[in-house]
């Protein structure tokens, strides 16, 4: 241990009088500590939020979407996705999504967005399969009763419905037949083959899935509205979604799961920003702390400094006395706070202690996800600050004058 140390440790564990200032250092221990757990909560919380919404928002929709607006829309699947193929797209599926009204047999109604799958591929571009509640599977949809087609319905919808599988329920819809004074409500009835729960609400309480051909006499489409297309990766999205509509022209419209809920992610950010610098303030309040505990420390201890000057002691080394000291009392604070915030953020998320309305929030518990990123810079930042509050009481201490501190004593 080299002198400087040894003396820093010896003052931090000041006795008797010193006592005072002890209890100053404990609680800049305490101050760092806490504002880096807060810290780390913080952001351990934002980003899981980012990631759970994500998860759950790309797991019931595809990574892109392509509309077009000529010839009367998609008609031919086969030859349209093909024209869809560029780097990094690994799988593409038709749908069909148009509003409706369903109502239950005990006359609950709900609005609904009805989609028309295919059976096939649809798993291939969204997690369905994952999703589905109990046994049931995508395929039920292919039902051989030729008096109700089936209908698989969000979880949540299926709950506010009070319906469960093998009910009958009516579907509405405002793009119906067209007659001589115009277009018609569609009706038919459907039986509830299976239920699905992404976790994201708003698709669970809102989304009704039937077969392509089945929306496709519903709704009076003659194609299909949208290819959707999953890309190699989340990341790959926006290059995927750029390269398909460079190809394809202006006819088309393309638009990926970022841009999409581009305002939702921005808000996020925001707020991560936002809270980070907020809580970033105790941290900065600690080093005040550290600022306040060395300069007393200097005044009670010039006549130490002064002993150690003429004993042979540079200011260089008077000065790095008072810079261990406060980087004694950041690192301490730090490695404190990092692990506790740590902890906290592992048994909160494993155990889903704070529960949310999924109606409102669209997840039902707060998720912490911490990043190594994140945690390296909060720990680093930390010690910075912490090692910057040294610079002035330990600039006082090495330019103190041994005549003048020894010259009442």
């Amino acid at each position: 241990m080299s002198f400087e140390l040894f003396v820093a440790l010896r003052y931090l564990t000041a006795r008797r009088k010193q006592a005072f200032i002890s209890l100053i250092s404990a609680v800049s221990i305490l101050g760092v500590g806490v504002g880096v757990m807060a810290l780390v909560i913080a952001l351990a919380l934002m980003t899981g939020l980012q990631r759970e919404l994500r998860d759950r928002i790309v797991g019931s929709t595809a990574h892109v979407y392509v509309s077009k607006s000529i010839d009367g829309g998609f008609t031919d699947f086969g030859r349209e996705a093909a024209a869809m193929q560029v780097e990094g797209v690994v799988a593409a599926a038709p749908a069909i999504i148009g509003k409706a009204m369903i109502e239950a047999g005990n006359g609950v109604q709900e609005f609904i967005s009805l989609k028309g799958v295919d059976v096939a591929l649809e798993p291939t571009v969204t997690t369905i399969n994952a999703s589905m509640v109990g046994t049931a599977k995508l395929t039920a949809l292919n039902r051989a009763d030729p008096q109700a087609d089936g209908i698989i319905l969000g979880a949540d919808l299926a709950d506010n419905l009070r319906v469960s599988v093998g009910d009958s329920v009516e579907v509405t819809s405002p793009e119906g037949a067209l007659s001589p004074l115009g277009r018609t409500l569609g009706w038919r009835r459907f039986v509830v083959v299976g239920t699905f729960r992404f976790g994201f609400y708003e698709f669970d309480a809102g989304y009704g899935l039937v077969t392509l051909d089945v929306a496709k006499g519903f709704l009076h489409r003659s194609g299909f509205d949208y290819i959707q297309i999953r890309a190699r990766t989340l990341d790959d999205a926006p290059r995927v979604a750029a390269a398909i509509s460079a190809k394809l022209g202006s006819g088309y419209k393309v638009d990926d799961w970022l841009r999409m809920n581009g305002s939702l992610y921005s808000a996020l950010w925001l707020e991560k920003v936002a809270i980070s610098l907020a809580i970033g303030l105790i941290v900065m309040v600690a080093a005040l702390n550290i600022v306040a505990s060395l300069v007393l420390l200097v005044m009670e201890k010039s006549r130490d400094i002064a002993i150690l000057r003429t004993m042979g002691a540079t200011s260089r080394s008077i000065r790095r006395i008072f810079i261990f000291q406060g980087l004694v009392i950041g690192c301490v604070g730090t490695v404190a706070g990092a692990m506790l915030g740590l902890v906290v953020c592992v048994v909160f998320d494993h155990y889903h202690l704070v529960q949310l309305p999924g109606d409102v929030y669209q997840i039902t518990y707060l998720p912490f996800k911490v990043l190594p990123l994140d945690f390296l810079i909060v720990v680093v930042s930390a010690v910075a600050v912490c090692f910057l509050s040294t610079i002035y009481p330990s600039w006082q201490a090495g330019k103190l004058d041994p005549a003048e501190a020894l010259r009442y004593q």
